[in-house]
């Protein structure tokens, strides 16, 4: 299993835009992708692969974001879509 912890880097969260960019680029692995917001014990992780599931996180700028997969290549890549500013993309 492969994880990595990154900061989110849009300036107003994991909200629409971003989580929509994330969730697309989610959907070409095979491998299921999860995302659960550091410091939320109570929330269920979400699915990278549904931008509802990512925008209901509530991860805002600045939060710290952990992705989980079977998949390192997958984790990398959302990984840094998540650290990315997507609000000009």
């Amino acid at each position: 299993m492969a994880t990595k912890t990154v900061t989110v880097g849009s300036t107003v969260g994991l909200h629409a835009r971003p989580a929509t960019l994330i969730s697309e680029a989610a959907a070409k692995f095979d491998d299921e992708i999860l995302l659960t917001l550091v410091g939320d014990d109570d929330a269920e992780p979400a699915d990278a692969g549904s931008s509802l599931m990512i925008m209901a996180l509530g991860a805002e700028h600045g939060d710290s974001v952990t992705v989980t997969s079977e998949d390192a290549d997958a984790v990398d890549a959302v990984a840094a879509l998540i650290e990315k500013n997507l609000d000009d993309e």
